[in-house]
């Protein structure tokens, strides 16, 4: 928390808003600034006291400074330890590191430690290691402890480097490149990750000076890989070179209970036990869980992440932004900005999907955070494909589709109004452009809402971008799923139960008629009334959920052609 506070302030701070801002890759937030060369520099909450020393210029570029303040440091990779240029009155021991995603890991063919291992990208790592950071010093015993070097900064020079200058193969680029949806990795360009310094030197050196023997190098590996996989994670080449201890005289620094006090680096080979993976996800979810069952209810934050914004278009909350991967823009329901993340489209787009209706691009789907969700685009700026001379659909031609905020809009004014519905979620705005040919285009839509603007100018409709609407897949209330994850409900439109036999004919015609007697007693008409706009709900023992009359539970999940009867 002090660390996103300080990234904040630095923002709000800063002169140059156009090339300075914060942005988060894979639950990690940079100060991400662009130089006036095109190089990047992405900066953590550690490292951003030492922004100033951090710039390449302070540390790299200048080839004579570089050459008399750097030391090249053991192993396989392009190692430096650098003392940078004195900034504000300080400097720092920093160690830079070429990361090496994508190229072949050495001897991996002759050792089945390394079978399916690859380099991690730098923001993996970086995300990888700041959660073993967490994780390490969230431990109640001294014992269990081990320093963990800290992430201060990845640098990326714009200059481009040839595949063959890199030692990248194209096909594990490819891999990783597709697996990057938060920000987009340039197979050309270079990337260096920057560690601050650890005074000490590595237990292999310690037995080369005779301070240990070798038995004790091998405890102190053993050790640091046993309380690292105790915190849920491994690192694939553990090595006595990757342990750090501070020799005092011919020992060893020790703590207070006369254990040596040891560091562990290099994370280029660090990932997640099978059961900490597990754990993250069932952990994301039952946080989800949670702040959904609260996202109106909950206060407003003073302050949160710059590029958020509350704002509230045709009474609904939203918590409102762009999208750094798209370029496109996200509204994601309710006054919980924590809500935001899990509605990213690098969550949900590109996982498996089925397509769920017949009649429409609707799409079940399961995010990277275990999170069931349906999405669909919406029709809105589109004629619907309806027959002019035929009385029933003239009103729906007349009306036209609803947009993605009117069809939330209803949505949460009939569930107000105590008329069940699925979950609105979140409306996604596509980044790329789109143009809807001038025979199907209807202007209607864009005309009643070029009066609203989101926080930072743009046209919440946009007939040049195509929008998704997000929803709740319905297993459940979310009280009942926030208290308890598990009994889920399964839902079945009308149409579908009654195909299926869980309805007889005479029920299906009940419901229907139930359905428009309901929203017509809330000031509503479904202009194109059909079984498959409502939900019937069956528990985890096939036994239909009733309301207190003994009929089925009917809950809307269809408000294309929804109005407002005046």
């Amino acid at each position: 928390m002090i660390k996103n506070i300080r990234l904040k302030e630095w923002y709000h701070n800063t002169k140059n808003h156009n090339k300075n801002e914060i942005t988060k890759i894979l639950d990690v937030e940079y100060a991400h600034t662009k130089l006036e060369n095109n190089d990047d520099l992405y900066v953590t909450g550690y490292g951003l006291p030492f922004i100033e020393n951090l710039k390449p210029e302070n540390f790299y570029t200048d080839k004579t400074w570089f050459r008399n303040n750097s030391v090249r440091l053991s192993g396989t990779s392009s190692l430096y330890k650098v003392r940078t240029k004195k900034k504000k009155g300080r400097e720092k021991d920093i160690v830079i590191k070429w990361n090496r995603m994508g190229q072949d890991i050495p001897c991996a063919d002759d050792a089945e430690e390394f079978f399916n291992a690859e380099y991690n990208s730098p923001f993996e790592e970086f995300s990888l290691v700041m959660e073993l950071r967490y994780e390490m010093y969230a431990s109640s015993n001294p014992s269990e402890k081990i320093i963990i070097q800290k992430p201060l900064a990845i640098y990326i020079p714009s200059e481009p480097a040839e595949l063959w200058q890199t030692g990248r193969k194209k096909y594990k680029m490819d891999i990783i490149i597709k697996n990057h949806k938060e920000i987009t990795l340039d197979i050309n360009r270079s990337y260096a990750v920057i560690y601050e310094w650890i005074k000490g030197i590595d237990a292999v050196q310690a037995f080369d000076q005779r301070i240990i023997d070798k038995e004790y190098m091998e405890k102190l590996t053993l050790d640091a890989e046993r309380k690292i996989k105790n915190k849920g994670f491994i690192v694939r080449d553990r090595k006595p070179h990757h342990v750090i201890i501070r020799p005092k005289g011919d020992e060893l620094l020790r703590n207070k209970k006369e254990e040596p006090i040891c560091a562990l680096i290099d994370f280029e080979l660090v990932e997640r036990t099978r059961e900490r993976e597990e754990k993250i996800k069932k952990t994301h979810r039952s946080e989800y869980l949670k702040k959904q069952k609260d996202r109106f209810s909950t206060g407003i934050p003073q302050k949160f992440h710059p590029h958020l914004r509350h704002v509230k278009i045709f009474g609904v909350n939203y918590i409102y932004g762009h999208v750094e991967s798209t370029k496109g823009r996200l509204w994601v329901v309710g006054k919980d900005p924590d809500l935001f993340d899990f509605f990213l489209p690098e969550k949900w787009e590109h996982m498996p999907k089925t397509k769920i209706s017949l009649h429409n691009e609707m799409y079940y789907t399961v995010t990277k955070d275990t999170i069931h969700l349906v999405w669909k685009p919406s029709p809105v700026g589109l004629k619907p494909d309806m027959d002019p001379f035929k009385k029933d659909e003239q009103k729906l031609l007349g009306h036209g589709y609803n947009s993605p905020f009117e069809e939330f809009s209803l949505a949460v004014e009939l569930y107000q109004k105590g008329i069940v519905t699925t979950y609105p979620r979140a409306i996604y705005a596509t980044g790329t452009k789109t143009e809807i040919p001038q025979n199907i285009f209807d202007d209607s839509r864009y005309k009643s809402h070029k009066n609203h603007h989101t926080p930072d100018g743009f046209p919440i409709l946009d007939k040049e971008h195509d929008y998704i609407t997000i929803w709740g897949y319905w297993n459940g209330p979310d009280e009942k799923l926030a208290a308890a994850d598990n009994d889920y409900y399964e839902g079945k439109d009308a149409l579908r139960a009654y195909r299926e036999g869980f309805i007889n004919r005479t029920e299906y015609i009940t419901l229907l008629q139930k359905s428009k007697q309901d929203l017509s007693q809330v000031g509503v008409e479904d202009l194109n009334l059909r079984g498959n706009h409502f939900l019937i709900s069956l528990d985890s023992t096939k036994k239909m959920i009733t309301n207190s009359f003994g009929l089925p539970e009917i809950r809307i999940c269809n408000f294309e052609f929804l109005k407002r009867i005046k």
